[in-house]
């Protein structure tokens, strides 16, 4: 049984994807994720200590999650079993626990049990998985796309180590398609390939840092050529320049879920670039979002926001200039709205900036949902019948301001307490609003009347 194992599991190797034939089988073969594989990081110690618990690789596509499990596993010399998450059952899972559980009385294995697109069992299947977790029955490596902490349950996490996976860097991504160049056992070596720097590099640059897509589109740069016929490649050599890179791989595919986190941060950090000032990085992330795929009236939306939220009588315009906006961009639709969505962003982005508007509508929010209610001064009151003024005072002593000098009445109190929420800047057109706010305050003193 071992045997034909054996011989089934070469069958599968020889005919593997090269991105799957090149995978590291140590620890030091993998490549990035410095921050917390490289040395005295706390996976590295961790691994020299033996102490592995439970972990959760949470990372984008191409990133090495599968990659470092088999590795891990291999590194502890433990048993090795792997499950999707979109298609195993609990089944599955318990007789794999049922085995490791055999296996860890019989001869002391552990035994590493990796999920991938973990996320995607539901709460059910992922409760199953507590016990044998916790027991230390199985070592439980998970994978998943999504934010881990909204997707896995609070009881598997707390039994877990969460390890977020960046993308590899062009270097690292060019670094890897080198080694499958020179490696003749599991690489592409044997065929003698002749590389330009510009083609390792526009893979390295397209597959944005997801080293399957570069090591796929090697391949088929190299295969393609060698079954074109004619002469044998370990007599020519196959010659892989720019040109059939660029036609062995296709346009960048932007890694975006627009449900997701990447739709969060990428809105997240458009909106503080605007705040912050800084046109040219507002415009990347609009045109990140637009390549991505991103609803246009969504990010008009953000933009009306931050008019009123970070700019407000800073800049009175900025509101029409996003309700403007607003209304192209449902009107015409992409592609000719991203022009202005950019021409609104960048606007906002140069604008004075002030949040008075939004800090003076938060505050008395507050006030009236936590404090005593303020009732309408009498004079403030509507009196739509004359008996109303008579009998209850409402409107009597009310001041028109227009028949005042400066169109100001004085000692006229609209709120009937003491109370400050709009504290204009000194920022853009506030300042001039802060000025004559003063002056009002002025006309209002004793001796100024």
């Amino acid at each position: 049984m071992d045997l034909f194992k054996q011989s089934e599991d070469a069958a599968v190797e020889a005919h593997a994807p090269l991105a799957v034939r090149m995978r590291p089988r140590t620890i030091d073969e993998v490549l990035g994720q410095d921050q917390f594989l490289g040395p005295g990081k706390m996976l590295r110690r961790m691994l020299q200590a033996d102490s592995l618990t439970s972990l959760v690789f949470y990372g984008p596509p191409g990133s090495g999650k599968t990659t470092l499990a088999a590795v891990i596993a291999r590194h502890c010399s433990a048993q090795f079993f792997t499950l999707n998450g979109a298609s195993a059952s609990v089944k599955d899972v318990r007789q794999i626990a049922q085995g490791a559980r055999a296996t860890l009385v019989g001869t002391k294995r552990r035994t590493v049990l990796f999920i991938d697109e973990l996320h995607r069992f539901n709460r059910a299947q992922q409760d199953v998985l507590l016990n044998d977790v916790e027991n230390g029955v199985i070592i439980l490596i998970g994978a998943t796309t999504q934010n881990p902490f909204f997707t896995i349950t609070s009881p598997l996490l707390s039994r877990s180590t969460i390890f977020q996976f960046q993308p590899l860097s062009q270097d690292d991504i060019i670094t890897l398609l080198k080694r499958a160049l020179a490696d003749k056992q599991r690489g592409v070596g044997q065929y003698r390939v002749r590389t330009t720097d510009e083609a390792l590099e526009h893979l390295a640059k397209i597959s944005d840092g997801d080293a399957r897509r570069a090591l796929t589109a090697l391949e088929v740069g190299v295969l393609s050529q060698v079954r074109d016929g004619g002469k044998s490649p370990s007599e020519t050599g196959i010659h892989f320049d720019l040109a059939v890179a660029q036609e062995s791989i296709q346009t960048k595919a932007i890694q975006y879920d627009s449900a997701g986190d990447m739709h969060y941060d990428a809105a997240s950090a458009f909106i503080k670039s605007m705040r912050g000032s800084d046109p040219d990085a507002t415009v990347y992330w609009l045109a990140k979002m637009l390549t991505a795929g991103e609803d246009p009236r969504f990010i008009a939306r953000r933009i009306a926001i931050l008019a009123s939220e970070d700019i407000g009588n800073a800049d009175p315009r900025a509101i029409s200039v996003a309700a403007a906006a607003f209304d192209i961009t449902d009107k015409i639709g992409l592609p000719e709205s991203r022009i202005t969505l950019a021409q609104a962003a960048i606007y906002m982005a140069c604008a004075p900036k002030s949040n008075a508007s939004y800090l003076a509508v938060e505050a008395t929010i507050d006030d009236v949902k936590n404090n005593r209610t303020i009732p309408v001064p009498k004079h403030l009151r509507n009196a739509p019948h004359p008996g109303m003024a008579e009998q209850f005072g409402y409107s009597k002593g009310y001041q028109y301001s227009h028949d005042h000098p400066g169109g100001v009445s004085p000692d006229q109190d609209y709120l009937g307490v003491d109370k400050h929420y709009y504290l204009p800047t000194e920022r853009g057109y506030e300042k001039h609003i802060s000025a004559y706010l003063q002056w009002v305050k002025k006309m209002s003193e004793p001796g100024d009347k």
